[in-house]
């Protein structure tokens, strides 16, 4: 709803926040700072975009990753001028790399006050470099036709272009002088209300938005999209790998693509192919626990890959692939990125993934094979005898695991419930441990940057803007990290689980080559800190249990999730037994499944 302004920079900044209104935009995260004065009043009196305070810029940039991660939506960030906007540069990295939409609104000081001393003043323009699709300098504001026109415009642009795959962050940097309230200012009259264009003042009629981006999905000509059926079709020992990607309806498509081709899918748990309604019949997941032995690696040699999204999580999927090098490797990618670290892929195709799984069954519909294919159901049986192993082992297991925190979790999550991990062990311990499941349950994971800041805020704000059931599975650096993002769990009453793996120190650590030289290896790597994190607990008003036993583990999760508020539950672990207990499933399942597959490979 249109409301008066008091004077020109209000009627420039309202006009900039009514289009983002209209265009979507749905929540904004503002931290507190003068010089953003009309920026927070104009959203703050909206009403049709959600207000959510966060104290600490570089907590508040995390949340609004996780809120628009989550919502698949640009959020708003709003802050003064200064090292406020630095601090929002790790979450603007991760959205980047992980392709997020953001919409950071910095403001700053006026030209002539910047690069002579004036206090809280740094150089803002093009702070975050490249890791933004979109940098505006926002002009002075005015209240004439021509620049609430270019209000409304660059606001239309800048969520359009957030949104634009592949979607990522928009820095509009907005300079304004004093007065900064919104009260009438001397000698600065607004037109009166008869001379004014409706259109520039008000927006378009009809609540619709005054510049509208859209982008249509890329698909490919018919020619490639023959060669590529072709060239697919004809593979005995094709392998499907899709990593982290954010496509809700490519799940089924790609099943039905690797149905068609007989070819097995190795999921990251990020993939979006682990949970929910599709069929799993073809899904390894479970690919990590037994890609780390040569003798399964080489009996696994592939014709060629096809992938999807992201590398995966498990280093020993790029091992494997590194192996066969001369194994051709397409590469999906949805917008104009390139996702392929590996330096192995023979072709990159820029198209909708889930219209080309589609696309290439509909070319594919009559050429089906129904003969037994000793390649898949090779990597069918082998997932299969990995699964039993993991499952037999982890019964034997009485004492604290990280790794069956993931196993237990799949069992407890409730339907519709987000579970997001935190970077270093507990991705990975998601990645080999939690295997399918037909419960709808989002996996998450900041896995753009592969960083452990901010995670706290970032699950925190997924669960607030869906409000689905959240857990969190974090280890006690990472914890450590962002404890701060635990007051808006208390500001704002957000119901969240966090699952706390306490080893004292960088656990991942102990399973890299540094562990090899013990001499300073605890001073720079295992970095044991002694906290007690019940203080933490009740420092945030949040209610803190320590499990060291599973019956406990159980009982804790599964209450927690109808009781309101904040949950703690710390899970002590040790590094050095944390290492023999993985290491305890490897040789076993590689054995299994030798025994068992080699003869059809």
């Amino acid at each position: 709803m249109y409301r008066e302004p008091e004077n020109p920079t209000y009627a420039y900044v309202d006009a900039f926040v009514e289009e983002l209104a209209r265009a979507g935009m749905q929540h904004v995260v503002i931290s507190p700072g003068s010089r953003s004065t009309p920026l927070a009043y104009s959203f703050a009196r909206n009403g049709n975009i959600k207000v959510w305070m966060q104290y600490d810029e570089r907590s508040g940039a995390f949340f609004a990753l996780g809120m628009a991660k989550a919502s698949r939506k640009p959020v708003a960030l709003v802050c003064t001028s200064g090292t406020a906007a630095a601090n929002y540069f790790p979450a603007i990295t991760e959205a980047q790399l992980s392709r997020v939409p953001l919409l950071v609104l910095t403001a700053d000081r006026p030209p002539e006050l910047r690069n002579n001393g004036a206090p809280q003043a740094i150089d803002q323009l093009k702070i975050y470099g490249d890791y933004v699709k979109l940098f505006v300098e926002a002009a002075l504001p005015e209240a004439s036709e021509d620049m609430l026109r270019y209000a409304r415009t660059i606001a239309g642009r800048a969520f359009g272009t957030a949104l634009a795959k592949p979607s990522g962050a928009v820095h509009i940097n907005f300079p304004f002088r004093e007065p900064l309230i919104p009260a009438p200012i001397p000698g600065q009259p607004l037109p009166a209300v008869e001379k004014r264009n409706l259109e520039a003042w008000q927006g378009r009629a009809g609540a619709k938005t005054y510049v509208t981006l859209s982008q249509a999905p890329r698909r490919l000509a018919k020619p490639e999209l023959g060669n590529l059926a072709q060239t697919l079709s004809s593979q005995q020992r094709g392998v499907i790998i899709c990593g982290a990607i954010d496509e809700p309806e490519l799940s089924e498509q790609l099943v039905k693509l690797a149905e068609t081709l007989q070819f097995p899918i190795l999921a990251d748990p990020l993939s979006g192919l682990r949970t929910g309604s599709h069929d799993k019949n073809l899904i390894i997941d479970n690919y990590d626990a037994f890609l780390r032995d040569e003798a399964i690696v080489a009996g696994f040699a592939p014709s060629m890959v096809l992938r999807f999204g992201a590398m995966p999580t498990a280093k020993p999927v790029l091992l494997w692939l590194k192996r066969f090098s001369e194994c051709p490797q397409i590469v999906v990618d949805s917008g104009d990125g390139w996702q392929e670290p590996t330096m192995l892929a023979t072709e990159i195709i820029h198209a909708d993934p889930t219209l080309l799984c589609r696309d290439l069954c509909m070319q594919l519909a009559d050429s089906q094979s129904t003969t037994e294919n000793s390649w898949l159901s090779g990597w069918l049986e082998a997932s299969h005898l990995a699964h039993e192993t993991v499952q037999a082992i982890m019964g034997e297991l009485d004492e604290p695991f990280e790794g069956k925190i993931f196993t237990e979790l799949r069992e407890l999550l409730p339907e519709g419930a987000i579970l997001f991990s935190s970077n270093s062990m507990p991705v990975r311990d998601m990645d080999t441990f939690f295997s399918s499941t037909d419960r709808n349950i989002r996996l998450m994971c900041n896995r753009g940057a592969n960083g452990i800041d901010g995670v706290v805020s970032s699950a925190l704000g997924a669960g607030a803007v869906t409000s689905a059931p959240l857990t969190l599975v974090i280890g006690d650096l990472s914890f450590y990290h962002d404890m701060n993002g635990l007051l808006a769990a208390k500001l704002h009453q957000l119901n969240a689980t966090i699952i706390l793996i306490n080893n004292d120190g960088g656990g991942i650590f102990s399973f890299l080559p540094q562990a090899s030289y013990p001499e300073n290896f605890e001073l720079l790597f295992g970095t044991p800190h002694g906290l007690d994190f019940r203080h933490v607990a009740a420092l945030y008003g949040a209610e803190y249990t320590l499990s060291t036993n599973w019956h406990t583990f159980r009982e804790a999760v599964s209450s927690s999730f109808a009781k309101p508020g904040l949950k703690i539950i710390e899970i002590p672990t040790t590094r050095a037994q944390n290492v023999i207990q993985h290491r305890r499933f490897w040789g076993p399942i590689a054995e299994r499944i030798k025994a068992g597959v080699w003869s059809r490979l």
